[in-house]
C-alpha cells in the first residue's frame, strides 16, 4: 500500500516547510515539492501541519492496582491513543516481587498482543532485585526492553530501598540503559497519612494534603545523587511541583544526564479538583497529587527552557463508579490514576502553541522527538524523515473541539468521565496515519486491533536533551 500526503506544512522538531510526502511498504521513502507518484490513497493536507505521530512513554493499560485494574486494555487504549494523534506508546511490565521479570514480560506481551493497533513498546518495573537476579537487566536489554522503572513510593507493594536503587541503577548504566524513576518519599508519606486517618480525615482531599511537594523534591534529589554515583541516565516521570523542578535544574546545571517529563494534568489542573461536592475528588486522586495552581507555570516555563523534557500522560484510568468507589470513606483506598491518553496532544497545541508559550518544534519536541530519542526509537520514530517509519498526522490547528465524554470525537476511552470535562481546546488530530496505513480518518476509526507491533528499542548512545 502506497501513500500520498500532498500540500501540508511539515514540523518536526527542527523543521518547518511546505512539500508532499510518499509513504510505501510502511516507510517514508520521499519528501519534496509536488510529487507526481501514483498512490493508492492521497491525502490533501493543504491548511494542515504535518507532524510525526505523537510518542506517549508513560501509559498504564490492563493494570492490576489496588484490587482492580485499570479500564482500559491495550486494544481500547492504543485505539484512543490513535484518536488523539499518538502512534507510539510505552507502557510498563511490572514484575511481582519474587519472581523473574521474564515472567512479568511475558505476561505484558501477552497482554499486548492481537490487541494493540498502534506500535508499542514496554519499560520493566522492577520490584526486587537480589544480586543473583541482576542479569537479567542484560538479557532484557537484549529483547528490546531498555529502561526500568523503580518506585520509591506506595510501600509494601512497589517501592524497593535504597540499595536496590542503587544495584539496579548500577547495573542499567552499565549496560548503556536507563533508569525511570518515580521519586516521592513513600515512607514519610505513608506516616503522614497514618496520622490523617487517625484524625479522620479520610475525604479525596487528603490524598493531596498527605503528598507534600517537598517529598517529591527530597526524592528527586535522592534518586539524582544516587544516579550519579552509579553513572546513569535518569529520567524523572510524572513531575508535578516546582520543588521538585528546581532539583532537576540544579542537577542538569552540574551536567548530570537528568531528564524528567511532566503530564497535562499538572499543567492544567490543580488543587482545587479535590474539593469538588461529594466523591467527586475522587476522579483527581493520581500520584503525585494535584498541586497549588501556581506550579503550572513553573512546569510550563520548564518545558519552554528544556528543564523538562517530555510530556507524557501516566494514563491509568479507573472508572468512578464501581472503581474509584472503592475509596468511599478512606482515600487511601481509591485507586490512584486518572485518563488522559487522547487528549495529550490537542492539550499541548492548544496550551503551548495556541497560548504562545511554546512553538510549533518545541511541541513536536515534547510530544514525539525527545521520547524518541531517550527510548530508543529515534529516528524510526519521532520525525518526518525519508527512512523513518510513516508514523504522521494531519494536524489542524484552528480547529477547536470541547473534551468531553459526551463528544464522540475526543473521548474513546473506556472510562466513564473525563479529566478534562468541558475544556474547549484548539488543534485537533485530522487525520493519524501508522505505519502507512491510515487509522482515523475525520473521527471515523480505520485502524486494526492487533496491528500494532512490539518495538525492540535501542540502549543510549549517551543523550544529553
Amino acid at each position: 500500500m502506497s501513500l500520498l500526503i500532498k500540500n501540508g506544512r511539515i514540523i518536526t522538531a527542527v523543521d518547518d516547510y511546505q512539500a508532499d510526502i510518499y509513504c510505501e511498504a510502511e516507510t517514508i521513502t520521499t519528501i519534496g515539492k509536488d510529487l507526481k507518484l501514483d498512490a493508492d490513497t492521497v491525502i490533501d493536507a493543504k491548511g494542515r501541519l504535518v507532524i510525526p505521530g505523537g510518542i506517549d512513554p508513560h501509559t498504564h493499560f490492563d493494570m492490576p492496582f489496588g484490587g482492580t485494574t485499570s479500564a482500559d486494555d491495550f486494544e481500547t487504549g492504543t485505539r484512543a491513543a490513535a484518536f488523539g494523534g499518538t502512534t507510539t506508546i510505552i507502557d510498563f511490565a511490572i514484575q511481582a516481587k519474587g519472581d523473574s521479570t521474564f515472567k512479568a514480560l511475558d505476561t505484558w506481551h501477552e497482554k499486548a498482543r492481537g490487541k494493540a493497533s498502534i506500535d508499542y513498546g514496554f519499560h520493566m518495573i522492577i520490584t526486587d532485585l537480589p544480586d543473583e537476579r541482576v542479569p537479567e537487566m542484560s538479557k532484557l536489554a537484549e529483547e528490546g526492553v531498555t529502561s526500568y522503572k523503580l518506585f520509591m513510593a506506595y510501600p509494601g507493594v512497589l517501592y524497593v530501598d535504597d540499595g536496590t536503587l542503587f544495584r539496579a541503577f548500577r547495573k542499567a548504566g552499565e549496560d548503556g540503559t536507563v533508569i525511570c524513576m518515580h521519586a516521592e518519599n513513600g515512607i514519610v508519606i505513608d506516616e503522614i497519612v497514618k496520622t490523617a486517618r487517625a484524625a479522620g480525615n479520610l475525604a479525596p482531599k487528603y490524598h493531596a494534603l498527605t503528598r507534600p511537594t517537598r517529598m517529591e523534591a527530597e526524592g528527586v534529589y535522592r534518586a539524582i545523587a544516587i544516579a550519579e554515583v552509579a553513572k546513569v541516565p535518569l529520567y524523572i516521570v510524572h513531575l508535578s511541583s516546582s520543588d521538585a523542578l528546581e532539583e532537576v535544574k540544579r542537577a542538569r546545571d552540574r551536567g548530570n544526564s537528568v531528564h524528567a517529563e511532566t503530564c497535562p494534568q499538572y499543567l492544567f489542573l490543580d488543587q482545587s479538583y479535590y474539593e469538588k461536592e461529594g466523591f467527586e475528588g475522587a476522579k483527581y486522586v493520581m500520584t503525585p497529587a494535584l498541586r497549588e495552581k501556581w506550579n503550572q507555570e513553573e512546569l510550563w516555563k520548564g518545558l519552554r527552557m528544556n528543564d523538562l523534557q517530555a510530556v507524557s500522560t501516566d494514563h491509568c484510568p479507573f472508572c468512578f463508579k464501581g472503581q474509584k468507589e472503592l475509596g468511599l470513606g478512606d482515600f487511601g483506598k481509591i485507586p490512584n490514576g486518572a485518563p488522559g491518553v487522547e487528549n495529550r496532544m490537542s492539550l499541548i497545541f492548544n496550551g503551548g502553541v495556541a497560548q504562545k508559550r511554546i512553538s510549533l518544534n518545541r511541541f513536536v519536541q515534547l510530544t514525539s522527538t525527545n521520547a524518541a530519542k531517550m527510548f530508543g526509537l529515534f529516528p524510526r520514530k519521532g520525525t518526518v524523515a525519508v527512512g523513518s517509519d510513516a508514523d504522521l498526522v494531519v494536524f489542524d490547528p484552528d480547529r477547536t473541539e470541547t473534551l468531553s465524554i459526551n463528544n464522540p470525537l475526543t473521548h474513546h476511552m473506556r472510562v466513564d468521565y473525563n479529566t478534562y470535562e468541558g475544556f474547549q481546546v484548539k488543534g485537533y488530530s485530522e487525520v493519524v496515519v501508522s505505519r502507512g496505513k491510515i487509522v482515523c480518518d475525520k473521527g471515523q476509526w480505520k485502524g486494526k486491533s492487533g496491528a500494532g507491533k512490539f518495538l525492540k528499542r535501542d540502549r543510549h548512545s549517551g543523550f544529553n536533551l
